[in-house]
């Protein structure tokens, strides 16, 4: 389902010309909705609703390719270290590369506070006022990301709601998909939400410094991963020592670079 117009949108600026947020009610356009007779019964059919977002994810990725803005999804289920891991990301690569971030929330602002710290402009997008929906869609990337100073930045960050079945369905225009699993959860999640690990392009395996305190079989994870997408790279990292980051910031570095007007 792609919701309506049910986002709130708020401009976090970082500096003394602090202004309020700005509210934006986003337009959705409808899907295709019909009834058909079966018998005696009337089935409802609702059609096209992820034909729309596609469509609306390509002006955005061609809206991006325009900028030379490089935009990574990152998803996850809540808890794994999502606003951790950035936080420590964006103090790596800040401010050789400009960067600026979309943070999802069903509430609160609390994850675009953290991430405000590291001088990032930040956009929060909250879903709660009508019902929370549990990911992001391109059409709000599109209303957040023309608040933002497009020309003045080459990485775009989309910290997309913590979940880790319905962000994978929805494209919003990114140019790679990561996602976070964390030692603290299940080997078996890739396994359970195969969808998740199948559209991503790369795995961060967070937490590792908790793996001695842990009953949790790393290799196993790793298996599962491969499992549903072989070959796929994961780097095993500690969002909290900023052990292993090294190859995952190079691996971050190469992509932005790569995308660079």
């Amino acid at each position: 389902m792609i919701p309506g117009d049910r986002f709130k949108i708020k401009r976090y600026f970082h500096h003394k010309d602090f202004h309020k947020p700005r509210h934006s009610q986003a337009h959705h356009p409808p899907g295709d909705v019909r009834t058909q007779k079966s018998g005696t019964r009337e089935i409802k059919v609702v059609r096209r609703v992820l034909d729309v977002n596609a469509k609306l994810a390509e002006q955005n990725r061609r809206l991006f390719a325009e900028k030379g803005i490089f935009v990574l999804n990152v998803m996850s289920s809540p808890g794994s270290g999502k606003t951790t891991t950035l936080e420590k990301t964006l103090a790596r690569i800040m401010p050789e590369i400009k960067s600026a971030v979309i943070v999802g929330d069903i509430c609160t602002t609390h994850d675009a506070d953290r991430l405000a710290k590291t001088e990032a402009p930040v956009v929060q997008i909250n879903t709660d006022e009508f019902g929370g929906d549990c990911h992001l869609v391109a059409h709000v990337i599109e209303k957040a990301a023309v608040t933002l100073d497009l020309d003045a930045i080459e990485f775009l960050v989309v910290e997309n709601v913590g979940n880790l079945v319905c962000p994978a369905e929805f494209d919003i225009g990114e140019d790679s998909r990561v996602v976070i699993l964390s030692v603290t959860e299940g080997e078996d999640k890739p396994v359970k939400y195969p969808l998740m690990f199948r559209e991503c392009e790369v795995a961060l395996l967070n937490k590792v410094d908790l793996l001695p305190y842990l009953d949790f079989d790393k290799q196993k994870a790793i298996d599962f991963i491969h499992q549903v997408h072989p070959q796929m790279p994961v780097f095993e990292i500690s969002a909290k020592t900023e052990e292993g980051f090294e190859p995952w910031i190079e691996w971050l570095k190469d992509k932005i670079k790569g995308k660079a007007r």
